[in-house]
């Protein structure tokens, strides 16, 4: 069976961990689901996949976002750098799996001084123009190895591409489906006025089946 790599960084939450990551999950039918959260002891049971310690075989990686950050680096993510430097499988990386994929292969994050959560449009080099959910405080502004696809007003660097490896990467959620957000109020991931901040929640989802397409 063909497996699925899970890096499950946002393995303490039920919305945007649990539920974030059945979004994910949709989009690879039929696989097997391995779920690795190296910076937790205690991760969260989903009731689906199967919990690891270590990621060993697998055909497709998605590293997820996560509360913790790039450019406040972590023993932990050492070893997310190990798996990104010899993945020989299609790579996804969201948030910060964009900003620790770009940092491993010689980028540069920083932290900006407030945190951005909103909707916002993205705008691709071949003139897509897409909806997408963003919620993040570092930012990648060197993307090294990767090559740039898209930007958005507060970041230049949104989208991204290796131009020899099958890695994509985003730095905003497209798995944070209006669902997803609704259900973050429900399990008290988020509070109504943190919700508010974005708005209607929908998202273009044409894009999350073209994101986890062909690489």
């Amino acid at each position: 069976m063909t497996v699925l790599l899970i890096v499950d960084l946002l393995a303490e939450r039920e919305a945007f961990g649990k539920k974030g990551v059945e979004e994910i999950v949709k989009h690879f039918p039929d696989y097997e689901i391995l779920l690795w959260a190296p910076h937790i002891e205690n991760p969260i049971d989903y009731g689906f996949g199967t919990r690891i310690d270590e990621p060993n075989e697998y055909d497709v990686v998605v590293i997820t976002g996560s509360r913790r950050n790039v450019s406040m680096w972590e023993p932990w993510m050492d070893r997310v750098a190990r798996l990104i430097k010899e993945c020989k499988v299609p790579l996804y990386g969201i948030c910060f799996g964009h900003q620790i994929i770009c940092k491993v292969l010689g980028g540069e994050v920083i932290r900006a001084e407030e945190k951005t959560e909103s909707m916002m449009f993205v705008n691709y080099n071949d003139t897509r123009v897409v909806n997408q959910l963003f919620s993040h405080q570092d930012h990648v502004i060197d993307s090294g190895e990767m090559e740039v696809i898209a930007s958005s007003e507060h970041c230049d660097i949104v989208a991204c591409v290796h131009p020899t490896r099958e890695i994509k990467t985003v730095q905003f959620h497209p798995e944070a489906v209006l669902s997803v957000l609704d259900y973050s109020v429900e399990c008290g991931d988020m509070n109504e006025e943190e919700r508010v901040e974005f708005g209607d929640g929908i998202q273009d989802l044409d894009f999350s089946m073209s994101f986890f397409g062909d690489i």
